[in-house]
């Protein structure tokens, strides 16, 4: 929903909200609103006070795997198509953890390949697809965001050799390059990038507005970035400078 989309991206900057001035924002009666933010306290967002909430999200930290899936749900489907659009049928595909990830996982259900996918939440979507050969890399499990992270997914993920790399981003900007906030995650996507023979980075525009805290790679160790029409203009020019090809969708 694009008001608790909005909701959250307030809450990334302001430590409270209160109840009365998101009903105006938004246009919505203040039963509506505290309805929304009740259900962003169930989901560890915020912790509910008298008259609104305050805010959970911590500056160093992404929000939640069950309000990033409801982010810029049409933009991740059209990316996902267009990343599902780039891969041939045979290839050995490593699907990376994430919202838009998991939505590419979707996509590529009825194709016949070989996924290395490093979410539960990718695999049980593949689980049972007829003619995916699906490979899981084992590790410890991340809670909430259900990633195979730790040195048995690295060693695992390292010993392979994949014909495309589909990775996800917390943030990608021409200074900073591809980043993520969890530091484990980090040596995940670095072992997935130097064990792809392409890599594919998939991510919806609102990411090219934001930093993580754990530099990944730079723009030209990736090959293909696939976004929205929301991808600012100089973040694209510098992309396409790096000799990265750009799709929009």
């Amino acid at each position: 929903m694009d008001r608790l989309r909005a909701i959250v991206d307030t809450l990334r900057t302001c430590d409270t909200v209160t109840v009365a001035e998101l009903a105006a924002r938004h246009g919505v009666s203040e039963m509506t609103i505290r309805r929304d933010l009740d259900d962003l306290a169930r989901q560890g967002v915020v912790r509910r006070i008298r008259g609104g909430a305050m805010s959970l999200l911590l500056r160093g930290e992404e929000p939640p795997f069950a309000v990033r899936e409801r982010e810029a749900v049409e933009e991740k489907r059209r990316i996902a198509a267009e990343v599902a659009a780039l891969i041939a049928d045979g290839e050995a595909v490593l699907l990376d953890s994430g919202t838009t990830a998991l939505e590419v996982a979707r996509a590529l259900r009825e194709r016949r390949l070989t996924v290395v996918p490093l979410s539960l939440h990718a695999a049980r979507e593949l689980a049972g697809a007829p003619r995916i050969r699906l490979v899981l890399p084992g590790g410890e499990v991340r809670p909430g965001e259900l990633d195979f992270i730790g040195p048995l997914a690295e060693k695992a993920i390292r010993s392979l050799r994949f014909d495309t790399a589909v990775i996800g981003c917390c943030g990608l900007s021409a200074a900073h390059g591809l980043t993520a906030h969890d530091l484990q995650e980090v040596t995940i996507k670095q072992a997935a990038i130097e064990s792809a023979r392409r890599v594919v980075a998939a991510t919806d525009s609102g990411k090219f507005t934001r930093t993580a805290f754990g530099a990944v790679c730079p723009l030209d160790r990736l090959d293909v970035v696939v976004t929205d029409a929301g991808i600012p203009k100089e973040e694209h020019d510098a992309l396409t400078a790096a000799g990265v090809a750009v799709r929009v969708v």
